[in-house]
């Protein structure tokens, strides 16, 4: 019986490092992650999507836009043209979740700021009130990079169009497109094609980790 043992322990041996193999391959296979979602309004809840458009699954995209940043210039999707941003929607004088999403968008600023690829996106939600000289000085009190983020102003009834038809990130209530206030924590990454691939909640560190991790993983798709 010892003898049988003996003649097949190298069989042994060797069918155990195939099998650790095998093993190993099948688990990277598996582990392989997943693609960021490309969000479509049925996929997102109905109170943040116009009527219009709640059943549409798929072909959504950032609608193009016109507006006027915190150096007087003009801002249009050719300045996101092959970039991955992020974008969200605020105003200089709130006192709530605003100073905290602005201080938030900072962090994301620093991680990103040697990146050419990244960009970032604040709308003001008060354009009467934030003109170019304050949303300036705002963005030098707050840090901004020019080249990196830009704070936009501009025709009410487009902002609140983009952030209720285009990004989904407010509450629809069905009313006139200027009227309201858009107040949202929410930060939207959007792809090179236009595409929102995440929602997060701005006013959480942990939400910002998760962001930042979710950049690295949309740059993976484009080195593909």
């Amino acid at each position: 019986m010892l003898s049988f043992f003996k003649e097949y322990k190298l069989f042994a041996i060797v069918f155990g490092i195939i099998s650790i193999i095998i093993i190993s391959i099948f688990y990277n296979i598996l582990k392989v992650e997943k693609p960021l979602p490309i969000y479509q309004p049925a996929m997102v809840t109905t109170e943040l999507v116009d009527s219009t458009i709640q059943h549409q699954k798929k072909y959504h995209k950032i609608a193009n836009f016109s507006l006027t940043n915190q150096n007087g210039k003009t801002i249009t999707q050719d300045h996101y043209k092959d970039k991955i941003y992020v974008a969200d929607f605020f105003f200089t004088t709130c006192q709530t979740i605003c100073p905290i999403m602005t201080d938030n968008m900072a962090i994301i600023q620093k991680e990103i700021k040697n990146d050419p690829e990244i960009m970032l996106l604040s709308h003001s939600v008060t354009p009467d009130i934030d003109t170019v000289d304050r949303l300036k000085k705002y963005a030098v009190k707050k840090g901004v990079i020019d080249t990196k983020w830009n704070l936009v102003t501009g025709d009410k009834g487009q902002i609140y169009r983009l952030a209720r038809k285009s990004y989904l990130a407010v509450k629809d209530n069905g009313m006139p497109d200027d009227y309201g206030m858009v107040h949202t924590e929410n930060f939207m990454l959007i792809d090179k094609q236009k595409q929102i691939r995440g929602y997060y909640d701005g006013t959480k560190k942990e939400e910002i980790t998760k962001l930042l991790n979710d950049i690295k993983k949309l740059k993976k798709e484009y080195q593909e």
